[in-house]
């Protein structure tokens, strides 16, 4: 092992001791792993990563994920030593009400944190996502040189994603999923160094995880390389061939948790919970570093540290000559690049959606979106996505815009595998990484699959777009394995992923404009796989309707009952999806019995196409009002799902016809007179409605 110097040992122990009192004084957190990595981050982060502190949003800056988020305070202590604005009172504060370093890190309310970690191998596919957006930026963006005596080049994206990750980070299936397909694609700007540390909350790796992992990286096509996590030479060797080689990277350092510890070094007590007073002191001695004060930093560890400020703004200065380079000679490709990083959406991209008609139906809304894709894709070059191997299904692939692969990584169509869970987390850091509009698809009982990420994607509010199709037991035959029952209740229930279930094809244009309009959160798109009407809109309302979240679809007369009321209907009809063209037939249906209503125009039924809860409650109270009147307490909900959540609509007085069980492998059409999603019953359950003195 190369011997260190005395700098290198006193920017070290400072990494290490920072953890160790941040996390005493919070007296909650993990100690450990940053104890034990703190050599090779050093190493990376003061002679490879290239960042600006100053301008921690540098659009051609190495990006770094922290996948082990449990040792935030690493990456704390890295951040405020470096000159990001991260005051030390901030590391004082770690884990408390209030501060910018919560126990794992969050992107947003820290500066320099790049993806909000924690929950492990979520980092993990991040960064694959991340290398994804930098390859497909750089085909797109950068100009080859001319040869011979031609013009020079143009370079202006050429830069690395790097990543601590663990033993967690390796054991989680999710990382499996991307790193098979990081393999595969030959991501060579992806390096991840891991830290073999052997120990989880339970003790040893040896309890669960004996394969051998380097080999293993090996098969899915990755350069792995072994080192010893406090040889800093041989790290940095490490770092530059890795640098230097084609394939995504592993180097696996072997390290030690809680590096230094005299009784909780190699323990699994050091991973999770503070050292304590008596440790920290002893621990602090071990190291030749004084007990007293806490929260020390050296002048001399400090000022070495800050050296990457001057360097990241010299680093940016010289990309921005290169930049204003470029864009002297390609003005229109550098006023794409600046907006695609901003997240703008160009002129007239939406100028060829298509108009669907009521003669151009039946039509599936998972065919109509595809239409739309299509339509929009030509005008909008930064939107690319692919589905877990189910394109043909999900009606998702750009024609003629090349699938994504090592030798084309300007290709728009991406093939995921059947890896729901990792298409997730590699969406998740496509938006990370800015500079494209990404989205994924796969059916919608698989999102089950891609909860972990979807949840994260909207703690983190990324304008990821899912494209979830075959939406109901509508899909038939398949059976209960295949037909989303739960799945949409889940989704909701999930804060800040809006939740849109188009009725017809030109409801599912609308979705689509809202989906890439939304800049602040994820969108799922909920799609049929059966064919429905294409609802006439020269007689009923506007799908525009759609971007409220609930619009009066049909409206009801009045009657000798409603009359009363201000003129208000008698019964109102809720539906979404495949579920509206059926409660405009039981409307049809109710308006032929006269004899409740004492009227001869019948029963006057509502319809409401609610396609999104999330759209409409961000609407004022005097709208959600007037679509749903107060006053009118007879109210049915009509949906091919689990009730929950539908009660806050219908009210008490109110009834849902949902699906309490799972459904069943037989015809579409079958499922729909057993389970009750006939005009007939709708219209039976109304008038019990009023039967009963409901209004």
């Amino acid at each position: 092992m190369t011997q260190q110097t005395d700098l290198d040992q006193l920017c070290i122990n400072t990494i290490r001791t920072l953890a160790m009192d941040a996390v005493q004084k919070a007296r909650s957190g993990h100690p450990g792993m940053p104890m034990g990595t703190a050599a090779m981050a050093y190493v990376l982060w003061t002679r490879f990563l290239r960042h600006n502190p100053v301008n921690p949003a540098w659009p051609d800056r190495d990006r770094f994920v922290l996948s082990a988020g449990h040792g935030s305070m690493l990456l704390y202590g890295l951040l405020h030593l470096t000159g990001y604005d991260l005051p030390l009172e901030e590391l004082r504060i770690f884990r408390q009400w209030g501060s910018r370093t919560p126990g794992h890190p969050e992107h947003g309310p820290t500066p320099g944190v790049e993806a909000t970690t924690g929950p492990l191998g979520q980092g993990f596919a991040n960064g694959v996502g991340m290398a994804i957006a930098e390859a497909y930026l750089a085909a797109h963006f950068n100009v080859p040189p001319e040869p011979g005596e031609g013009r020079p080049g143009h370079k202006i994206v050429d830069h690395y994603v790097y990543a601590i990750v663990s033993d967690g980070d390796l054991m989680e299936g999710v990382a499996s999923e991307a790193a098979s397909l990081a393999g595969h694609l030959r991501l060579g700007k992806l390096i991840y160094m891991y830290d073999d540390n052997r120990i989880t909350i339970e003790g040893s790796t040896e309890l669960t995880f004996t394969e051998d992992r380097g080999r293993r990286f090996e098969a899915y096509g990755w350069h792995v390389q072994h080192v010893d996590g406090y040889d800093l030479e041989g790290i940095a060797a490490a770092i530059r061939a890795a640098q230097a080689d084609a394939r995504p990277s592993l180097i696996i350092a072997r390290t030690h948790i809680g590096y230094g510890s005299p009784n909780k070094q190699d323990t699994a007590e050091v991973h999770g919970a503070p050292l304590g007073e008596e440790e920290v002191r002893l621990t602090k001695e071990n190291l030749g570093w004084p007990t007293e004060p806490s929260f020390l930093i050296p002048d001399q560890a400090l000022t070495h540290f800050q050296q990457a400020v001057e360097r990241g703004r010299a680093w940016e200065a010289e990309w921005q000559a290169r930049f204003e380079a470029s864009a002297a000679e390609y003005p229109d490709l550098a006023e794409e690049w600046r907006m695609a990083m901003a997240g703008d959406l160009p002129a007239g991209w939406d100028v060829d959606l298509p108009t669907f008609r009521s003669e151009d139906g039946p039509l599936a809304t998972r065919v109509a979106s595809g239409k739309v894709l299509n339509a929009i894709a030509s005008h909008l070059p930064t939107l690319i996505g692919g589905s877990a191997d189910l394109a043909p299904s999900c009606k998702t692939y750009l024609n003629g815009h090349g699938d994504f692969s090592a030798d084309n990584p300007g290709g728009r169509n991406f093939h995921f595998g059947v890896r729901e869970h990792a298409m997730g987390g590699i969406l998740n850091g496509m938006v990370l990484h800015g500079g494209v509009i990404p989205f994924g698809s796969t059916f919608l009982v698989f999102s089950d699959y891609m909860r972990p990420s979807i949840r994260l994607a909207a703690m983190m509010e990324l304008p990821v777009v899912y494209v979830f199709t075959h939406d109901s037991i509508g899909i038939g035959e398949d059976g209960p394995t295949h037909q989303p029952v739960e799945q949409l209740a889940a989704l909701r229930a999930i804060p800040h992923l809006t939740v849109i279930r188009p009725a017809d094809a030109a409801e599912t244009v609308v979705a689509w404009r809202v989906a890439l309009e939304h800049r602040k959160g994820p969108v799922a798109l909920l799609l049929t796989r059966q064919k429905l009407p294409v609802l006439d809109r020269a007689v009923l309302a506007s799908a525009d309707g759609l971007a409220r979240g609930a619009y009066v679809l049909a409206e009801a007369g009045c009657t000798e009952l409603s009359r009363s009321r201000g003129g208000q209907p008698d019964v109102i009809l809720v539906a979404t999806g495949s579920e509206v063209h059926v409660a405009l037939a039981a409307q049809e249906q109710l308006a032929a019995c006269t004899e409740l209503s004492r009227s001869e125009q019948g029963v006057k039924a509502r319809v409401v196409s609610m396609p999104s809860w999330k759209l409409f409650e961000r609407q004022p109270q005097s709208y959600r009002d007037a679509v749903l009147p107060p006053e009118v307490t007879a109210r049915l909900a009509i949906e091919a799902g689990v009730p929950q959540g539908w009660y806050r609509y219908v009210g008490d007085r109110g009834e849902v016809i949902g699906i309490e069980g799972f459904g069943a492998s037989a015809p579409y059409e079958v499922l729909w007179e057993k389970y009750g999603f006939t005009a007939e019953n709708i219209a039976t359950r109304a008038l019990e409605m009023l039967e009963r003195g409901e209004t």
